[in-house]
């Protein structure tokens, strides 16, 4: 939906010229930019679609939503005011059981609606609410939005402090939370008000050390939604090195404000800048473990509005890039004072590598993936996974390599790997061989490999897979580490961060509070083209 691609024949609503041009150009030159604004939002107000309106004005969805937020105060999809409530629970609500989270329906009940610009599903918050708190507990959401955590917090019978920079989203929060709880429905007395006000997710100062028991936070993404257009320190509008500037000081303000032994959840996501991926979700994920958290679960949330079909997979395949259909929602865990002592001691694994070299037939009449998310029936996943990489991402589209790193290797001889061909390294996938013991030096052995086979062809593809793995209670992210192993070598460049898991999962009992670990990634990297 942008000016130079969409031109419709239209009527001008303000001398009722018939015009064959955009119609925000004839707006624009005959009346005015205000006319134009007005125009666009009086079509908001009679409830038209932003897609009908884009197409009819001919202007693009970033100026549609600069609009909205420069009249409204706050970045929202209606301009209408609350439903009516008709029902105050989701039906048929189960909790999640595995790392993996999808919800095809956003979620209407009590006043949820969606209508503030990038909020997360109110299923979100009712899952980690209900998994990490208790009736009563004090639960914090520093960017509180349109208030779907604190509405979650009041039906769910949990304290609630709510905060956020833009006092327009504060005041959409008190509407969305101004509604009385049936106690029929509830069987409890006490009904606990969330105490919401304007505040930076910065600057914690009124809150006390060690005083929440759970955290849940939706910060802003730099650059692609912005959330107010004059709100000073609003964290969307920042440039990517201040934004994680900015993460890094909530990081430690959640850290201060959290109990010791509860837990803080975020969701986060990554994006693009030159057709590149910016892996935004690894780099915040970082910045909460600097600031002394374990990290307790790694989920992915998959996104639904990724279009795998038509307009979408015909670019996605001309210009071999793919959807950004996942976001991370790590769980971090703020450590008893034991947990940090017993931190202190370090792991020591002996290290290993075997090379294999294996022909993988392309199988051209299936379709392959356009999107970061690849779900594969169990018994088909490995193939899958060799037919896509080898199809987008190798120059010999027959050649792969794969490289396991295992437990009695002392080098890295890639003498036998074909020019052009795709190098696939294995992180092991034996839970028990990570106990206790040190991911360090097989972070060692993936820099050298890359080295190696970056040094050795200009056109070979350089693809780690990796899953995270559960030592001791807590996770060791590998994906973020391996990321963070290579994100500055001098001849690669990460071209993209894929989420692979299956399209349909057995429910299996884990330990209290645990999910089971389902999904994997595929960090792909490419070579620079500066070398």
């Amino acid at each position: 939906m942008s000016k130079s691609s969409i031109i419709v024949d239209g009527v001008c609503p303000f001398c009722a010229t018939v015009v064959a041009v955009p119609l925000a150009e004839h707006i624009q030159q005959a009346h005015g930019a205000d006319a134009l604004k007005r125009a666009v939002l009086a079509d908001k107000q009679r409830g038209l679609s932003d897609p009908f309106i884009g197409a009819k004005y001919g202007i693009s969805f970033r100026y549609l939503e600069r609009v909205i937020t420069e009249a409204i105060g706050a970045n929202v999809s209606v301009l209408a005011r609350p439903k009516r409530i008709t029902h105050y629970q989701p039906k048929d609500f189960h909790l999640e059981t595995t790392t993996v989270w999808s919800f095809k329906q956003r979620g209407n009940w009590a006043t949820h609606d969606g209508r503030y610009r990038g909020n997360w599903s109110p299923y979100i918050p009712r899952n980690l609410i209900l998994r990490y708190s208790q009736p009563n507990e004090l639960v914090l959401d520093p960017f509180v939005g349109g208030g779907t955590t604190a509405v979650e917090a009041k039906l769910l019978g949990r304290r609630c402090i709510a905060r956020d920079i833009n006092p327009d989203a504060v005041a959409l929060t008190k509407e969305n939370l101004n509604f009385d709880l049936p106690m029929s429905l509830f069987n409890r007395a006490t009904v606990y008000e969330p105490e919401v006000a304007v505040g930076d997710a910065r600057d914690l100062s009124g809150i006390a050390d060690n005083s929440v028991d759970f955290i849940c936070a939706h910060p802003p993404y730099a650059g692609i939604i912005s959330y107010s257009a004059t709100v000073d320190g609003d964290l969307s509008q920042l440039s990517h090195s201040k934004y994680l500037e900015g993460i890094s000081a909530v990081a430690s303000e959640c850290y201060r404000v959290l109990k010791r032994g509860r837990q803080c959840a975020v969701l986060i996501g990554d994006t693009r800048q030159k057709k590149q991926v910016v892996p935004m979700g690894f780099q915040v994920i970082r910045l909460f473990l600097d600031a002394g958290f374990h990290l307790k679960e790694l989920i992915i949330k998959r996104q639904h509005h990724c279009k795998t079909t038509g307009f979408w997979y015909t670019n996605s395949i001309k210009f071999n890039f793919l959807l950004l259909a996942h976001e991370y929602l790590p769980v971090f865990e703020k450590p008893s004072l034991s947990a940090v002592a017993e931190a202190r001691s370090s792991w020591r694994v002996p290290l290993s590598q075997r090379t294999l070299i294996e022909r993988v037939r392309q199988v051209e009449c299936e379709k392959l993936e356009t999107t970061t998310v690849w779900l594969f029936p169990p018994n088909r996943m490995d193939a899958e996974i060799r037919r896509n990489l080898l199809a987008r991402f190798a120059t010999q589209p027959t050649s792969i390599a794969e490289i396991q790193l295992g437990d009695a290797h002392d080098g890295a001889d890639n003498s036998e790997l074909p020019s052009g061909a795709l190098a696939l390294v294995h992180f092991p996938n034996d839970l028990k061989a990570w106990r206790g013991q040190d991911v360090s030096r097989y972070i060692s052995t993936v820099r050298h490999l890359a080295d190696n086979i970056a040094a050795m062809s200009p056109t070979t593809t350089f693809v780690i897979e990796a899953q995270d793995v559960r030592v001791n209670g807590y996770v060791q992210p590998l994906g973020l580490l391996a990321y963070e192993a290579l994100k500055e070598h001098p001849m690669l460049r990460l071209r993209e961060i894929v989420v692979v898991a299956p399209d349909e999962v057995e429910e299996k009992r884990t330990a209290e509070n645990e999910l089971t670990i389902v999904h994997r990634y595929l960090l792909i990297f490419t070579r620079r083209a500066s070398i």
